[in-house]
């Protein structure tokens, strides 16, 4: 890699929709959104082009609406889930674009006058032309969660990466939130991830990037600076990839990187 290149030339971010809100809370509070524009948008100066895949449980997660309520079909909940994700890729789209960034903001689901029909083609020529796209609607079909969605994307897209964005600095042994005693793996392999149950992402989203040997970080999105540190090449939350480290894992607190 030469100096001041990134050690990443494409990636797919993966934001949930906690990361559209703050902690606890449901719906968007645009600070928070502005906070991962300039984010994105740093990363983005440094010469990586930038596929964004957007989640919708801080609006409404279909699985769990379904489980709420029988009198709405799941198929029904799962497309109403996606519709949140549309909801949150404009606010991301206005925040970046108000940051002075180009942008595209493309559906799994035709939703003309509101944004782009997904066209792999298309995407990655918006890509090489330095826009920033975001993706929208997960698969455009139901019973597919946004992290399989993010991870078939990097695979049409031949992105280098699938950046996973989490509240905490990566893949504990349990949730530093409730245990302070979890510790922090800086490496794993997919096989590792799946056999030890680690909640990084659902089983088939893994399984895809596994089978094509894509990398995946995951990373503490709240810490200012840090998708611009990842792409750069430093040393931030956990890789996972297909010759992970088989040591145990180093100590963290609860929001440090140990």
């Amino acid at each position: 890699m030469e100096e001041g290149q990134p050690r990443f030339r494409r990636v797919v971010l993966k934001l949930s929709g906690e990361s559209f809100t703050r902690s606890g809370e449901r719906g968007i509070a645009m600070e928070e959104v502005v906070h991962i524009a300039e984010q994105i948008k740093q990363a983005h100066a440094c010469g990586c082009e930038i596929a964004v895949v957007i989640g919708g449980g801080n609006i409404l997660r279909g699985a769990q609406f379904h489980s709420q309520s029988h009198s709405i079909q799941e198929a029904t909940a799962h497309y109403m889930g996606m519709l949140a994700t549309v909801i949150n890729g404009l606010a991301l789209q206005d925040a970046l674009e108000s940051l002075g960034c180009q942008t595209r903001l493309m559906t799994a689901i035709r939703m003309d006058g509101v944004a782009e029909a997904y066209i792999r083609r298309r995407a990655r020529r918006h890509l090489e032309k330095r826009r920033i796209i975001i993706l929208a609607a997960g698969t455009g079909g139901p019973f597919v969660t946004t992290d399989t969605a993010a991870a078939l994307r990097c695979l049409e897209l031949e992105a280098n990466v699938l950046m996973k964005a989490t509240r905490v600095d990566g893949v504990y042994t349990d949730d530093p939130e409730k245990n302070p005693h979890a510790m922090l793996y800086r490496e794993l392999n997919y096989q590792q991830v799946l056999e030890r149950g680690l909640r990084v992402m659902d089983s088939t989203a893994i399984t895809h990037c596994m089978e094509h040997k894509v990398p995946i970080l995951v990373f503490n999105f709240l810490k200012a600076g840090n998708i611009q540190a990842a792409i750069g090449g430093d040393r931030v939350g956990t890789l996972i990839h297909a010759t992970g480290a088989n040591s145990e894992p180093t100590m963290a607190t609860p929001g440090g990187e140990g």
